[in-house]
This record gives C-alpha cells, structure tokens and sequence, in this order.
C-alpha cells in the first residue's frame, strides 16, 4: 500500500537526487529512506530511479510519479490548512518567505506583534530571493511571501499592502539640491545589488537607457553592504524608505535626495491561488501594514 510517507520520501529524492541529502531532510536514515524507496518502487511495479556513480537519476516513470507525488502532498497539506481554521484566524501553523530587502526592516517589528494577537501560531520563516520564494509557494514549501510586486505569475494570488519609495543616498560631501531628476542620475556610479534580488532590477528600471552596462563594477548581498561603499565615496544607491530607519544611523556619512518623478515599489503578501481559507493571508496583511503605519509616518498604503 502506498503511503504519505512513501511519497514524501520520494518527493525529497527526486528534489535532491541524492541519498543522503533526502534522508537528512527527512529526518530519518540513508537505510531507512532507501528501504521505503524500494518498496514504494515495488508496489507501483516500476523503476523510479537509477543509482549511477555520479548520482541519483529519475527514470521517464520516476519524473510522472515525482510530478503526481508533489500535487498529492501539496493536495495533502491543504487538506490540513483547511481543518486548521479551527485554530485561530491565522491556523495553527504558517511558513512565510521574505525577501532580504524587506525582511530586516519588517520583521523585528512584526514578530512580536504577530506573537502577541497570535500566542499559538506556530510561525516558520525563510529568507530568500524572489525566484526561490516563488518556487517554495508552488511546490507548498511556503503559504506566503512577502515581497515586491507584481509577480507576474497567473499560479499566485496577490495583495498589495503599501508603496515603498525610493530615496538616493549619496556620499556625505555630495552637493546640493535636495531633490534630482532620475534623468540626471549618473548610471556609471550606481551601485546594485548582486544579479537575482529583485531592487537591482528595479534599480535598473528606473535608470532606463542608461542600460546595466554602465553601472559601477560592485555588487553585494545587502543593503548594508551597499551603504557602507557608497559611505566610502564608491558611488551611489537607491535605497528603499523601509530601510531608511535602520540603516541611516546616527553619524553615517550618507546624505538621502528625493528623486523626481519619486519611483517606488509596491509590497505585498503573494499565495497559492488555491490554497484554502485565503482570509488568513488578510489578516497577516493587517499585521504587516499596521507595523509599517506606526514605523512610517509618511506611509503611502493599498
């Protein structure tokens, strides 16, 4: 008889393509998992896999049954959120994803709001690039994300939360005028955000014909790191106004210019289009946008 644990056993495999890496994160043994593999195998009569020295390798059947295995347990754990609602407008688990351009901004002050309204929520968070988020919401590694959107993605529900504008931060010596037109930015002393977060492309969006070719030879992983070359005289940055409370300490040889026209970038909550009892994802949102009201008094929200 097969059995969720067959399935989830498989799914890990498939996704891994090795032993070991499959067992670690089922928790179990290399011999355990390899044993369920052999009889999940045996009682659909067909080989899944084929073991070679370079690694683990789906058959043709072993990729259909990977593929019907993930909508089953994805099937599986909707089941289970939808009993959940029992628990408490928020269910009795939740995993969040976020992404690093958000998530030290939001996060410190939203956990503890969320602990406090919610005392048995038991919460789960990943911090990830946008790609990866989308690819844990489809799979039901994730039930939401917060991130910039649109999405663009027709398999994902969305709602926008609030406007995060952009403010160019620039060396402390800088001159004046307080404000600049996004005409006039000097592309060749941007300095972005590494290939993959989202803000490097918006960055370059809003540089236009400017083209990334011409952007400064640097890249980070953080907004931290970014702030820290432009303070250094390197270049220049768009930082988002979310980041503007932590990261423009006291004393930071950064001065902040308004851009005109002022771009920005809408921040919102992203689910499963068919995941259940979607009014869960509401009041996260009434959560996420009230942390940001009392964090920004010059809010702008959807």
């Amino acid at each position: 008889m097969i059995t969720l644990r067959q399935l989830r056993y498989f799914h890990n495999l498939g996704e891994s393509l090795h032993f070991g890496r499959a067992a670690e994160a089922c928790h179990v043994t290399q011999p355990a998992l390899s044993m369920q593999i052999k009889a999940f195998e045996a009682d659909l009569g067909v080989t899944l896999i084929e073991r070679r020295k370079s690694g683990v390798q789906l058959t043709s059947e072993g990729r259909e049954v990977a593929r019907r295995a993930a909508q089953i347990l994805l099937d599986t754990k909707d089941l289970q959120d939808f009993a959940a609602g029992r628990h408490g407008p928020l269910g009795r688990a939740l995993s969040l994803g976020v992404i690093p351009t958000i998530a030290p901004y939001i996060l410190p002050r939203a956990l503890p709001e969320l602990q406090q309204r919610y005392p048995e929520l038991d919460l789960t968070l990943q911090e990830a690039q946008t790609g990866q988020l989308l690819e844990r919401l489809a799979g039901g590694a994730l039930d939401v994300a917060l991130l910039a959107l649109p999405a663009g993605d027709a398999r994902f529900t969305s709602l926008e939360l609030f406007e995060d504008r952009f403010l160019l931060a620039m060396p402390a010596d800088a001159p004046e005028p307080r404000s600049m037109h996004i005409g006039d930015l000097r592309a060749d002393k941007l300095i972005l955000l590494e290939e993959g977060h989202c803000l490097r492309d918006q960055a370059l969006a809003v540089c236009g014909d400017a083209g990334e070719g011409a952007m400064a030879k640097f890249g980070a992983t953080s907004l931290t790191t970014v702030l820290q070359m432009v303070a250094g005289g390197y270049g220049s940055t768009l930082l988002p106004e979310i980041a503007v409370p932590v990261e423009m300490r006291a004393g930071t040889p950064i001065v902040l210019r308004h851009l005109v026209p002022q771009p920005s970038r809408n921040i919102g909550l992203l689910w499963r289009a068919s995941a259940p009892r979607q009014e869960r994802f509401s009041a996260l949102g009434d959560v996420i946008r009230g942390v940001w009201r009392e964090g920004n008094p010059g809010y702008r929200t959807h």
